[in-house]
C-alpha cells in the first residue's frame, strides 16, 4: 500500500504543479506537518515552514497575477520552465534513497507530468485571451485551484482514484493540447491576413 500512496503521491503532485506549483508546494507541507500524509523520501522538506512560507508568499502573488488577461499568459510563460522543473524536482526527491538510476528516470517522469499540465493550462489561457472580457480569467483561474486542492485530497483520500484521474487528465490534456494549436494557428493566422489586407489598402 506505500508504494500505491507514493506514486499516488508523486503523479498527484507533479501533475497539480503543472497547474499551480506554490498551491501544491504548500499544500503538501501543510498537509505533511499535519500529518495528514506521508511524504515519500525527501519531500518532507517542503513541511519546512520557511518553504511553506515562501510557497504561500509566492501563491498569492500568482493568486492575483493569474486572473488579468495577458498578465496570466506571461506569468505563464516565465513558468513554462519553473513548473515542470519543480515537478521534476519533487520526483527526484521522492526517491532519494534509490540512487540515481531510479532518481532521473522518475525526475523526468514527474516533470513530464507537470509539463502536460502547464502545456494544457497556457495554452487554454491563450485561447481565453482571444475574448475581450476580462471574467473567464477569474473563473478559469478559480477551477484551477480547485483542481489542485481536489487532486491533492484525493490523493489523501483516494490515492488510487487520484492516479487514474491524473492519468486519464494528461490523456485529456494531450487531445485538448492538439485542438488548442489549431484554434491558435486560426486565430493567429485569421489577424495577420486582416494586418496584411489593412496594409495593402
Amino acid at each position: 500500500m506505500d508504494a500505491i500512496n507514493s506514486i499516488s503521491v508523486l503523479l498527484g503532485s507533479s501533475w497539480a504543479s503543472g497547474l499551480n506549483l506554490y498551491l501544491t508546494t504548500a499544500s503538501l507541507g501543510i498537509m505533511n506537518r499535519l500529518h495528514w500524509i506521508k511524504l515519500p523520501g525527501e519531500m518532507n522538506g517542503l513541511s519546512h515552514p520557511l518553504v511553506i512560507g515562501v510557497a504561500v508568499l509566492m501563491y498569492l502573488v500568482e493568486f492575483v497575477a493569474d486572473k488579468i488577461p495577458y498578465v496570466d499568459s506571461a506569468w505563464d510563460a516565465v513558468h513554462t520552465f519553473i513548473r515542470p522543473a519543480g515537478g521534476a524536482i519533487m520526483g527526484f526527491m521522492s526517491t532519494a534513497h534509490m540512487g540515481s538510476a531510479v532518481q532521473i528516470p522518475v525526475a523526468l517522469l514527474t516533470g513530464s507530468v507537470a509539463a502536460s499540465s502547464h502545456l494544457t493550462k497556457a495554452t487554454t489561457r491563450v485561447a481565453i485571451n482571444t475574448s475581450p472580457e476580462p471574467f473567464t480569467n477569474s473563473i478559469a483561474s478559480v477551477t484551477e485551484d480547485g483542481a489542485v486542492i481536489g487532486i491533492l485530497w484525493l490523493v489523501v483520500r483516494h490515492p488510487i482514484i487520484a492516479a487514474i484521474v491524473v492519468v486519464t487528465c494528461i490523456a485529456l490534456s494531450i487531445w485538448l493540447l492538439c485542438k488548442m494549436f489549431k484554434f491558435l494557428k486560426k486565430v493567429f493566422t485569421g489577424a495577420r491576413k486582416k494586418e496584411e489586407a489593412a496594409a495593402a489598402a
